[in-house]
């Protein structure tokens, strides 16, 4: 199959960046990755993966809360933060994956 069409597309970076870096593992070039995608969205007359919003935890989506509730734990992770209850942030995140 010939290839004769150019997209000319402007990206994040840092995406681009991540996603050339996953690409290079799995030895597959970038033009190949898209050529791929369009395929899939040709042969399954769509987005070929579910396109929604990730569900966060109601005790941390903002947007769930009211003022009052933020500023309840805004000012808990101060207290915390004061009592030397904190930890790195790949550890916080670990943890937080391993429980939803």
């Amino acid at each position: 199959m010939r290839k004769t069409a150019t997209l000319n597309l402007r990206v994040n970076p840092d995406v681009k960046e991540k996603a050339e870096s996953v690409l290079a593992q799995l030895g597959i070039p970038m033009a190949t990755a898209i050529d791929m995608y369009l395929k899939q969205i040709s042969l399954v007359g769509g987005i070929p993966f579910s396109v929604v919003l990730p569900k966060a935890a109601s005790t941390v989506n903002t947007d769930m809360m009211s003022v009052e509730e933020i500023h309840r734990k805004l000012e808990k992770g101060y207290a915390d933060i004061e009592k030397g209850n904190v930890q790195d942030a790949a550890s916080a995140f670990a943890a937080f994956r391993e429980r939803h």
